[in-house]
C-alpha cells in the first residue's frame, strides 16, 4: 500500500470541504460552515489492484494562497485546487494561485477542479471555460457527487505512474 497527502485548496466557499465530506462520507450539507485552520481525515481506494491510501488535508479557504501556512505543504504528493464555477473571482487569480502552489510543493500533481457544476447549464459551464486562462482537470459537484470519485481516482492512478 502507498500513503499520499493531499491538500484541498481554493478560495472560501467554493466547497472545498463539501467534496472533502462527499468523497469521505458520501454526504452532503447545504449550509455553509467556515474550516478554520485544517481539517484532515484518510480513506484508502483501490487502484488497479494496489491499495492507496489518501491523507486528504482541507485547509482554511484563502483568497491569497500566500496566507496559508507553508508547514501545511510539506510532504504533500497532490494538491486538488478547487474553484466555484458560479463565482468569477473564485476563478480570476488561478494562474497566480498555481503557481505559487508549485512552488510550495514543486514534486506534487495538482489538479484544478470547477465546483458546482449542478448550478450552471452546460452552455454556462463552456462560456466559463472560454474566460479562464488556465484549462481546468475536471467539474464536479459536491451535492450531486459528479465526478467526485472520479477526481480522486485519477489522483491516485498519478500516483501510480
Amino acid at each position: 500500500m502507498i500513503s499520499k497527502k493531499i491538500i484541498l485548496t481554493g478560495s472560501f466557499g467554493v466547497g472545498k470541504t463539501s467534496l472533502f465530506n462527499k468523497f469521505i462520507y458520501n454526504k452532503f450539507d447545504d449550509k455553509y460552515l467556515t474550516t478554520i485552520g485544517v481539517k484532515v481525515n484518510k480513506k484508502s481506494i483501490e487502484i488497479e489492484g494496489e491499495e492507496v491510501s489518501l491523507l486528504l488535508w482541507d485547509i482554511a479557504g484563502e483568497v491569497s494562497q500566500d496566507k496559508i501556512p507553508n508547514s501545511y505543504f510539506l510532504g504533500s504528493s497532490g494538491i486538488i485546487y478547487i474553484f466555484d464555477l458560479t463565482r468569477p473571482s473564485t476563478y480570476k487569480n488561478i494562474s497566480s494561485d498555481i503557481e505559487y502552489l508549485n512552488g510550495m510543493a514543486n514534486d506534487a500533481i495538482v489538479k484544478v477542479v470547477g465546483n458546482k457544476c449542478d448550478l450552471l447549464t452546460p452552455e454556462k459551464i463552456e462560456e466559463v471555460k472560454a474566460i479562464l486562462t488556465t484549462p481546468w482537470d475536471i467539474i464536479t459537484s459536491a451535492k450531486t457527487g459528479e465526478n467526485v470519485e472520479d477526481l480522486f481516482l485519477s489522483l491516485g492512478k498519478a500516483f501510480l505512474e
